[in-house]
This record gives C-alpha cells, sequence and structure tokens, in this order.
C-alpha cells in the first residue's frame, strides 16, 4: 500500500456530498461532535438502532411503527422495525416523485448489444408494474407466493419484479446463460407458481433461442400454472409447446383493463425475495431477504457510501441472476433512472460500455473488477476516446481489484472521479465495506466499512487485527444490520442458516472472506476463505460443477479449485477418471460441453487435469480446501482430518498448472 492517494475530494466536493449532509444532521439531532465519516461509522455501529431509525425516517415509505428499531438478544436473533409495514416496491416507485422530471422523466432505459433500445418513463413503469402485478393476482398470485423470471437484464424483468413486489409476493431470478439443471437446482426448491422466461437473448453477436429450454424448465416446475414469455428474439414467438403460456405483452394488456390494486405493505421479517448461493455442497442455498431489509440497507450504500441522487443516470453491469441486479434496481428508489445492458461488454467493440456513458449520460458505472482488468490489458483508453463529462463515480466489485487496476481507472479512464472498490455478497445482497466519497482513494485499497456496519477482521482465535495493518483473517460483521437473511428456505430451525454465518465465531458473522486492514482504515479483500470458486468476479459452486461432470460414464469422481493466476482465479478441475479410460481431447471437449450447456459459460474450466486420486475428510468430505493449498504451495491445515492425505501429493508441483 502507498500513503499517496490517486483521488481526495476537495472540501467543496465533501460538503456536497449526502453522506456529509446526513453527518451533520445527525451532530444536530444528537447533540454531538462527529468530524469526519470514520467518526459517523463508528456511532452507527455503536448506536444501531439510531442510526437505522435515522435511515427509515429520512428515506423509506411506509408505516415506521411503534416499537423500538432492533430488537434482541445476540446478533443472529435481532429484528429490525418489529412493528414497521413497509412495500419494497412502493419505495422504488417512489423514486418518480423525486425525480427532476416526474412522471415524464425516463426511468429505465434498456440497451442491447446489437443497440436495440426500449425505455420506459416513470408513468410507464408504474403503469407496467401495476398492471402486471393485477394480472398475476387474476392468476392465483397472493402474499407469499413464489414468481420465478429466467430472462435477461431488460425492462420486463424489472416490470416482472415490481409487479410481484406490489402483491406480497417473493420475486426469484436467474439468467438465461443457465443451463436447465442449474435453473431447476434454483427453481425447483421454491416451488413458483408463476414463471416468466423469454424467447430467447443475444450475446456476442449471436441469438440464443430459449423457447425449447423454457418448455423443459417448465416441465420441470410441477407448482407452475402460468408461464409468461417475453418477447425479445420476435414479436411473435410460437408458445404453443408451453401449456398455459401467455405473451408478455397479453399479460400487460390484460393487466391493465383490471382495477389497480394498493401496495401489500408488510413487516420487514416477512420474505420479499429468494436469491442462490453458489452451490458449494450441494444444491444452491436459497437465501431469503426481505424487501424491506433490502429497502434500508441499499439506501445506506446508494445516498450515503455511492452519493447516487435524484436525476443520477445508474449503470451496472449485471444479469438478473446476480445480486448486483438487486442492488442496481434499488437506485430507483433515489429517484434516479436506471441503464439495463444485456449482451456482450466487448461486442462489438471493447469500449462498448463507455458509449453508455455518452450517449445516456450515466453518472454511475459500475462493473467487475475483471472487466477493468481486461479493459486495461485490451489497451481500452476511453479518456482518449469518450467524453465521460457526466460521470462521476465508478464501482468495482466481483472480486478484488488490483492496484494496477486501481491505477488504470486514474490514468486511462477519467482522472477526477470517485473509484469505489465494494464487497459484499449474496448472503446480505449488499456490502460490508464499499467507497466513501468524503475520504481519499488510495490504490489496492477499499475505503473502508460500510455505515451501520461493524466490520472487522478476526484471526483464528476471534481476536481483532484492527491494529495490525496487512495481516489477514476472517472478515466478520459483529452488530446486526437489516439485510441479514430472513432465513435459507426449506430450514424451520434455522440450522443451516446458522451453521453458514455464526457457528466459526459466538453471535458473531463470519463471511467466508480473508481480508486484512490498512493503514488508513481501509481493507483489502484477499479472497474467499471458504472452497467457494470465485472466478473472473463470478461464485460459482464446486457442487454444481460436480453433479454435471460426475454424470459421464468416463468420470469417477471430480474436484474443482480456483487458481490464482494472472491477477485473477481460474477453474481448475482434477478428474479421477474411469477404470480403462484416459484423458484425451475428445474426453476434454465433453466435459466442457457438458458444463457449458448445463450450467453456464462461467462454469467451464481453465484447466482439466487427471488424477489417481481424491482428498477427502474423514467424514468422506472432499477436501477442496486442501488441495487449494497445495497447488498454491501452502502448508495444508488440519491434515489430520483427512482419511487419505497421501493423496494431496498428486497435486504438488503440477507442470499443466504453470502455462
Amino acid at each position: 500500500m502507498t500513503d499517496t492517494p490517486l483521488w481526495t475530494p476537495t472540501p467543496d466536493q465533501i460538503r456536497g456530498t449526502q453522506l456529509d449532509a446526513f453527518r451533520r444532521d445527525i451532530e444536530k439531532a444528537h447533540g454531538l461532535e462527529l468530524p469526519d465519516s470514520a467518526a459517523l461509522h463508528s456511532w452507527s455501529t455503536t448506536q444501531v438502532a439510531d442510526f437505522w431509525d435515522a435511515v427509515f425516517q429520512r428515506w423509506i415509505v411506509g408505516e415506521r411503527g411503534q416499537l423500538p428499531a432492533c430488537a434482541g438478544d445476540d446478533m443472529e436473533h435481532t429484528a429490525f422495525f418489529p412493528d414497521a409495514q413497509v412495500n419494497y416496491a412502493e419505495n422504488l416507485l417512489a423514486g418518480a416523485i423525486a425525480s427532476p422530471a416526474g412522471s415524464s422523466g425516463t426511468a429505465v432505459t434498456f440497451v442491447r448489444e446489437d443497440d436495440v433500445r426500449r425505455s420506459l418513463t416513470w408513468g410507464e413503469l408504474i403503469d407496467h408494474a401495476y398492471s402486471f402485478a393485477t394480472f398475476l393476482h387474476s392468476h392465483g398470485v397472493g402474499p407469499g407466493d413464489r414468481v420465478a423470471a429466467w430472462l435477461p437484464n431488460t425492462p420486463e424483468v424489472l416490470v416482472a419484479m415490481l409487479g410481484t413486489s406490489l402483491l406480497g409476493a417473493v420475486f426469484t431470478s436467474t439468467s438465461p446463460d443457465f443451463g436447465v439443471a442449474g435453473v431447476l437446482d434454483r427453481f425447483g426448491q421454491v416451488e413458483p407458481t408463476v414463471l416468466v422466461g423469454t424467447d430467447g437473448y443475444v450475446y456476442a453477436g449471436k441469438h440464443q433461442p430459449r423457447l425449447a429450454r423454457l418448455a423443459e424448465v417448465a416441465a420441470g416446475l410441477p407448482t407452475v400454472r402460468t408461464t409468461v414469455v417475453v418477447e425479445e428474439l420476435e414479436a411473435s414467438p410460437d408458445v404453443s409447446a408451453l401449456p398455459s403460456a401467455v405473451l408478455w405483452s397479453e399479460a400487460i394488456r390484460q393487466g391493465s383493463e383490471l382495477p389497480r390494486r394498493e401496495p401489500v405493505r408488510q413487516s420487514v421479517s416477512t420474505p420479499g425475495f429468494i436469491l442462490y448461493s453458489s452451490g458449494t455442497t450441494g444444491a444452491p442455498k436459497c437465501i431469503v431477504h426481505s424487501g424491506a431489509g433490502l429497502a434500508l440497507k441499499h439506501a445506506v450504500e446508494q445516498r450515503l457510501q455511492s452519493d447516487i441522487r435524484a436525476g443520477d443516470v445508474v449503470f451496472y453491469f449485471t444479469t438478473c441472476g446476480w445480486m448486483m441486479w438487486n442492488w442496481l434496481v434499488s437506485a430507483l428508489a433515489c429517484g434516479a433512472s436506471l441503464v439495463l445492458y444485456d449482451g456482450s461488454p466487448f461486442h462489438p467493440a471493447p469500449d462498448r460500455l463507455w458509449d453508455l456513458v455518452d450517449d445516456l449520460g450515466v453518472t454511475f458505472f459500475g462493473t467487475s473488477a475483471k472487466y477493468i482488468d481486461a479493459s486495461r490489458k485490451a489497451g481500452v483508453t476511453p479518456r482518449e476516446t469518450h467524453g465521460l463529462q457526466t460521470l462521476r463515480t465508478i464501482a468495482s466489485t466481483g472480486s478484488p481489484l488490483v492496484d494496477e487496476g486501481f491505477e488504470y481507472v486514474y490514468s486511462s479512464i477519467k482522472e477526477d472521479l470517485h473509484l469505489a472498490s465494494i464487497s459484499g455478497g449474496t448472503d446480505i445482497c449488499g456490502c460490508f465495506v464499499a467507497g466513501d466519497p468524503t475520504r481519499p482513494v488510495y490504490r489496492g485499497e477499499i475505503q473502508g466499512p460500510v455505515l451501520g456496519m461493524a466490520v472487522d477482521v478476526y484471526d483464528d482465535g476471534g481476536t481483532s487485527l484492527h491494529s495490525s495493518p496487512g495481516v489477514r483473517g476472517e472478515l466478520v460483521c459483529t452488530a446486526p444490520f437489516p439485510s441479514m437473511p430472513v432465513g435459507f428456505w426449506n430450514d424451520p430451525q434455522g440450522e443451516r442458516y446458522h451453521a453458514a454465518y455464526f457457528s466459526r465465531f459466538d453471535r458473531i458473522w463470519a463471511h467466508g472472506d480473508f481480508a486484512s486492514w490498512t493503514s488508513h482504515d481501509g481493507l483489502v479483500i484477499h479472497g474467499r476463505s471458504d472452497a467457494t470458486l470465485n472466478a473472473g468476479g463470478v461464485r460459482i459452486g464446486t457442487a454444481e460443477i460436480y453433479r454435471q461432470v460426475e454424470l459421464l460414464p468416463q468420470v469417477a469422481e471430480a474436484l474443482a479449485v480456483g487458481q490464482a493466476w494472472d491477477d485473477d482465479t481460474r477453474i481448475v478441475l482434477f478428474v479421477k477418471l474411469a477404470d480403462d479410460t484416459a484423458l484425451d481431447d475428445s474426453l476434454v471437449t465433453t466435459i466442457k460441453r457438458t458444463l457449458r450447456e448445463n450450467c453456464s459459460p462461467r462454469h467451464v474450466p481453465a484447466k482439466i487435469v487427471a488424477v489417481t486420486d481424491l482428498p477427502r475428510t474423514r467424514s468422506n468430505k472432499l477436501a477442496e480446501l486442501a488441495v487449494a493449498d497445495v497447488i498454491h504451495g501452502r502448508e495444508v491445515r488440519n491434515k489430520e482430518a483427512l482419511a487419505n492425505p497421501e493423496s494431496l501429493d498428486y497435486f504438488a508441483d503440477l507442470a499443466e498448472l504453470q502455462t
């Protein structure tokens, strides 16, 4: 780390931020002296109830209730605003009031990689959302029912989410590049009543039809009563193979002719969304979030940490299968308009996404660290080819942004902007650590914890490493926050939920990231401390890979790990082959094709290596972390837990992993 910042906000810039205005408001309201955002953060994590009450009172539409802002005996069982009543979609659509142009202003602009464009004004977005809500209600959907969307990142998936939320139903989504098995692994667990799919999508210059696969998905979901098909590739796709299918345009028309229903306000602990873990140890865990919890958490991250305000134009490169989609759409509540992009970020040219900044006046540009690194390696220099006059903030997440990535942003994109490296997870549908528009940016560092997040780094014994900059440990959070999951689906006693986050340290959330503090009270995330793969900024579960590969008769067993490579992580798949089988080019091709078709292109390993045996624990679980340690030259922890520790010798100094 260096003591020379890459960017420092001016005093006028600091005073003009919403974060600093909030700091001054809290000082006045509570008679405090909070000289900077660090002091504000300390207050927000020691006076938890007062902080979240201030957030609710300023920015949440709904009934606050009379009970204290939070109550509970410990972090795991804390309840926020136990008698409040909130509707998530109502909060997002209220952004129309704050929008400078009101209901006639643009709420969302969709751009496909081939430059097909659609937009909705605030008035149209509200009309479509309520129309879809009434359509769903006419098909029997009510509070608690699940609506599942298998869609590209288009206005229709946004409308589907809003309509679902207005009814008090539960929304869940994934992207159409997932194969049928991957979709059913997710949606099959939550038993949706309505499925919203697409006839196809476009990626890297190619149309990808999806109607046949949509029929397979629908057939694999016996609880689905109605399938709605979005017309993305054709104006009138043939949906005759889908029983009880309705075209999207017809669903909106039907809903528009029915009486509009009032938003269903619900408690903060009521399920509103289901997101999915990566599936490391089996089928993906279904993580249940409340809409009100997300509204509270995202208000802090967007208004205060990101300084998103009414009239801004917010873009994040994401699919609706990643939590950053949920984060992105919450910006509507700020009165900002959204840019939804679907397709390859590099098609037809490497600077494709930067065109959006100039074309649409983007003020907040969100992407992945992998995209920034790929742009750097491709020699893309937007500051020489684009105006970027409106751009104030670039956010990077998905994986750690390396030092060179920080330098590239300021040397090749724009000198005067706020680069916010952020990190959190699907588990909280938000951030633990993020940008701070009132503090300097240092290369390689995340600026600090998010307000309200009592973040620390612990050693194995549970001792804070805050006073030991550079020493790596486990990222933890020691105080409750409203976007902690309601729980896991089909986990009535909360056993899996407890095991996932609260079993490592007593009454403290352990997130599964290796991290360290810096001398500036910033943080560095060094990667996952569990077995989840994180390749190119996308979390991928090993169990999803195993389920597909081990269906092949040539493969007896498989083990996947992430290998640090070229400032990123690549997937390495080790296979124990069936008798009399060799790992030839044909089998390598078969394995990759199977994963691409049944999971997604992101699941395809960079290297496939045959080994004689795979290490297992004494409880017969694959020892992925031990293999990862060996291939990185690290000491293997807890060898005595392995039933066959001699098998680790097969993974040492492999020539295949040197290129």
